[in-house]
């Protein structure tokens, strides 16, 4: 773009000041949903996603000026950096060590728990698709639909525990087995669903030979190359690539952030200079065919493991939370009034129940599975499956790449909502009810669980 002639200026049709109104407008009902959310105790997000409802009905307003072509690609750009920090904050949240402290467990409850959830999706598409008239429409030109049915269980395999943690907390049940199990397993369930959303992603794009400015395009068009295989091996090599510079990265990292915490704890360039590398590693990415988010998701990692990350996160957070998150839930919201409600719906409707249905199912029995294979008790492993079944966040920004990658149908959004509030609504009654009438446990959880992983293995 030539940027003396080409930059968007008042004068081609855009004022920015025009942005304010629906900004104020999407922050103020964003809080007061959110507290009035807060009080029936369901996530902040849920409250996010109501003000862009509200805001986006003015759309229907014949000749209203706010919610314009110029403003909502306005609000696009705060959307990006929204989900880039959201998904920053989850990994400087992550805690390694936890994870390696539960061990086998984790590994085995998270792994049935993403690899059950993304069956059921899976099969659920395919089905509907090859059966059930699944509009494919929506799907990327040279995309194979199979990419699409994979990535509907991708969008499953996503967990988030916030509210199975609060309930834990309130009935005194998080430090035993069952909460140190649910809180290892739901990190590593991020981990794995993060990069299974960049795999497929690069890999249902692989077919578009040499299409893009990432480094595998660029070797494609210079060797002139049009093999899939080639194409797909590249995509695998560069993803590897970049997830040892990570690594490599990550050693310089914390020593330098080990240092400033030490010198400088609660200073304002510790938190400037992680936003600048959360940024430049989320741009990086997409060089390497990966997802921008997968990249903040690695940079947060990297700072999981220093000094200052409790300050990083909660100064992240606030930021995100000040402006950017509540504009990206928003602006999720405000996109479900373009679903089209014709007779491709109508299949959907079908579709996305039976999603729904397969996401609360999915998580009960993978992850109930997984811990019935680590030798816990039934009850115990159904506490386990029902913990993981909640969603939140990360479900809905799964989804909205998928959406941006046309490998799922916008029309996919409203489910994901409706699969946010019937897991809120439902984990916290079901966790109650489970434990219903039951003693306090006063063993501590760590020694129990690795007693428990010894037993298993040595069987």
């Amino acid at each position: 773009m030539d940027f003396l002639t080409d930059f968007p200026t008042a004068a081609s049709g855009l004022e920015p000041f025009k942005l304010l109104l629906p900004l104020g407008l999407i922050l103020i009902f964003a809080k007061l949903f959110s507290l009035l959310l807060g009080k029936l105790k369901m996530p902040q997000v849920i409250g996010f996603l109501i003000a862009g409802l509200v805001v986006g009905a003015i759309g229907f307003i014949p000749n209203q000026q706010v919610l314009t072509t110029n403003t909502m690609t306005g609000l696009s750009y705060f959307s990006k950096i929204g989900v880039i920090l959201i998904l920053f904050t989850a990994g400087v949240e992550t805690d390694i060590k936890k994870v390696k402290a539960e061990g086998l467990a984790s590994v085995v409850i998270t792994s049935l728990g993403v690899i059950v959830p993304l069956l059921f999706g899976f099969v659920v598409a395919f089905l509907f698709r090859k059966f059930g008239g699944l509009d494919t429409s929506f799907v990327g030109v040279d995309i194979n639909p199979i990419y699409s049915d994979i990535f509907y269980g991708v969008i499953l395999s996503a967990t988030s525990v916030s509210i199975t943690v609060a309930t834990l907390k309130e009935l005194g049940r998080l430090d035993t087995r069952v909460g140190t199990a649910l809180v290892s397993a739901a990190i590593l369930d991020d981990i794995i669903g993060i990069i299974l959303l960049s795999l497929i992603i690069s890999l249902a794009n692989g077919s578009k030979t040499g299409a893009g400015d990432d480094f595998v395009s660029m070797i494609m068009r210079a060797t002139g190359s049009t093999s899939t295989a080639l194409n797909i091996s590249l995509i695998v090599i560069f993803m590897i690539v970049f997830f040892g510079l990570t690594y490599g990265l990550g050693i310089v990292v914390k020593k330098f952030f080990n240092y400033l915490g030490t010198k400088y704890p609660h200073h304002i360039r510790i938190t400037i200079i992680s936003l600048g590398l959360c940024f430049l590693w989320s741009y990086l990415a997409e060089y390497f065919n990966i997802a921008d988010i997968t990249g903040a998701y690695l940079m947060g990692l990297i700072f999981a493991g220093t000094k200052p990350a409790d300050y990083i996160d909660h100064r992240a957070e606030t930021t995100n939370n000040y402006i950017f998150a509540p504009v990206f839930f928003a602006s999720i919201a405000m996109e479900m009034y373009q679903t089209s409600f014709d007779s491709t719906f109508l299949a959907f409707l079908g579709f996305g129940l039976a999603w729904v249905l397969a996401g609360l199912l999915g998580k009960v029995v993978g992850a109930g599975l997984g811990a019935r294979i680590m030798k816990f008790k039934f009850k115990d492993s159904l506490r386990i499956g029902v913990g993981m079944m909640a969603r939140a966040e990360v479900l809905i920004v799964c989804a909205q790449k998928g959406v941006e990658a046309n490998l799922v149908s916008s029309q996919i959004m409203p489910f994901t909502l409706i699969l946010i509030l019937v897991s809120s609504f439902l984990t916290p009654i079901f966790l109650k009810l489970l434990y219903k009438g039951e003693p306090l446990e006063n063993s501590g959880s760590v020694q129990e669980l690795k007693k428990s992983e010894t037993t298993a293995v040595a069987k």
